[in-house]
C-alpha cells in the first residue's frame, strides 16, 4: 500500500514500438501522419490511486511547443484480457500523441500489473480520475488544456468523471452505455457488469449510478461532447447513444452525435473517419480553445 499522495507517479519505463504495431500503423496511416506517430514515447507507468499502485501507459509527443494539451483515455473492456498493453497502448493513446497531446491511460484496480481488485464504475474511475493530479505535475503539460476520451466501458466512466469535474475543456466517447438501468438483463453489457454487481446493494441503485440519461443534467455545460457509435455495435445497443443526444437536445447542453453507418462496437473499418472527427473536437476545444458552442433554437 503507497503512503504518498493520489497521482504520484512512482515510475515509468520507455516501452518500444512493437514491430507488429509499426506495421498496421504504417499501412493505415499517411506518410507524413506516420513519420509523427514513429516519434512518440511511450511509457510504462505506475502511479498512486488510493494507497493502491496503479498501472498504465503515458504517451508523449512528438517534439513540437511546450507545454502540450493533454488527453485522459479511458480504455474499455472487463477482465485481464481488456488491459491495455504495448501493441494497445501504441494504437489508442499513441495515435492521439501523435497529433501533438501528452495522453495518460489507466489499466485501473485489478487489471493490468495494478493492485487491488478490478471494479466497473466504482474504483475504476477513481483511479482514472488520479491521473489529473499526475498530470498536473507534469511540467510540460498545459493543465488548462485536457480532452477526455473514452471507449465502451472507459466512456461510461468518462461520463462518470465529468459529473465529478470539470476540468475537462472537452470529452469523446465511443460505444459507450448510456443507460444500464434500461438494458435488458440479457443484453450483452448488462450480463458484463452483472459480474461487478454488489450483492449487499440494491441492483436498481447501482444501474442507476452509472446510467448518464439518469443524470445528463449534472454534467458540466463547459465540457462539449463528442458522441460516437456504430450502427452494427452487437455489444452496446447504437440506441443507448441516439437516447443520451435525445436527452442532451432537450437539456440545450453542448453535443454533436455521430453514428457511423454499418460500423461495430470499435467503429472497424471506419477508423481514418473517426479518428478525424475526434482529432477535430480535440484540436478545436482543447488545443485551440474555442468558445462553446451555441445550443438552443437560433439562425432563419
Amino acid at each position: 500500500m503507497s503512503q504518498f499522495p493520489d497521482g504520484t507517479l512512482l515510475g515509468a519505463d520507455l516501452v518500444p514500438m512493437p514491430t507488429s504495431t509499426r506495421n498496421i500503423m504504417r499501412r493505415r496511416l499517411g506518410a507524413e501522419q506516420f513519420a509523427r506517430f514513429e516519434h512518440v514515447q511511450m511509457y510504462a507507468i505506475a502511479y498512486t490511486s488510493e494507497g493502491l499502485s496503479i498501472r498504465g501507459f503515458l504517451a508523449i509527443p512528438p517534439p513540437g511547443q511546450q507545454p502540450y494539451p493533454a488527453v485522459i483515455f479511458n480504455r474499455g473492456g472487463a477482465g485481464e484480457r481488456a488491459a491495455l498493453g504495448p501493441e494497445g497502448a501504441f494504437q489508442y493513446i499513441g495515435t492521439i500523441a501523435s497529433w501533438g497531446y501528452v495522453v495518460a491511460a489507466s489499466n485501473y484496480r485489478g487489471q493490468g500489473g495494478s493492485e487491488g481488485t478490478e471494479q466497473w464504475g466504482d474504483g475504476d474511475v477513481r483511479d482514472a480520475l488520479n491521473l489529473l493530479p499526475l498530470l498536473r505535475n507534469l511540467d510540460y503539460v498545459d493543465t488548462n488544456r485536457l480532452g477526455l476520451v473514452g471507449g465502451s466501458r472507459g466512456g461510461m466512466m468518462a461520463f462518470m468523471m465529468l459529473r465529478r469535474s470539470r476540468a475537462f475543456r472537452a470529452a469523446v466517447t465511443i460505444g459507450a452505455p448510456t443507460m444500464l438501468h434500461r438494458c435488458s438483463p440479457q443484453s450483452h453489457i448488462r450480463r458484463v457488469f452483472g459480474r461487478f454487481l454488489d450483492p449487499n446493494r440494491d441492483a436498481e441503485e447501482q444501474l442507476r449510478e452509472r446510467s448518464v440519461l439518469v443524470w445528463a443534467h449534472e454534467l458540466p455545460r463547459t465540457t462539449p461532447l463528442l458522441v460516437l457509435h456504430g450502427t452494427g455495435d452487437r455489444r452496446v445497443e447504437p440506441e443507448q447513444s441516439l437516447h443520451l443526444a435525445l436527452e442532451l437536445q432537450r437539456l440545450q447542453f453542448p453535443y454533436k452525435l455521430i453514428m457511423y453507418d454499418n460500423a461495430d462496437h470499435i467503429l472497424a473499418g471506419r477508423r481514418a473517419e473517426s479518428d478525424r472527427d475526434i482529432c477535430w473536437w480535440l484540436h478545436h476545444y482543447v488545443r485551440d480553445q474555442a468558445p462553446l458552442p451555441r445550443t438552443g433554437p437560433h439562425g432563419a
